[in-house]
């Protein structure tokens, strides 16, 4: 059973960071990193290392999404003419 979570956890890595890697719009790709990070975070968990877990949960999937989310923002874009 372990392995098996494991190996899920692992495609579900990969297919999140390929997902954002070639997202075309910005903010979906932030929301699939941030997606990255908890499952990224669930992984520290399962490897026993609480600390990390705790610490990529509320720094990659928190503090950075939001300030990712605020630069998206506060950024305009250049009409193509």
């Amino acid at each position: 059973m372990g392995t098996a979570l494991n190996l899920v956890l692992i495609l579900l890595l990969l297919t999140t960071a390929v997902l954002a890697v070639t997202a075309r719009d910005l903010l979906a790709a932030v929301i699939i990193f941030s997606v990255y990070s908890l499952i990224m975070a669930l992984m520290w968990q399962r490897l026993q290392a609480p600390d990390l877990a705790l610490t990529e949960a509320a720094v990659g999937a928190g503090v950075t999404t939001v300030l990712f989310v605020i630069a998206i923002f506060k950024t305009r874009r250049r009409e193509e003419e």
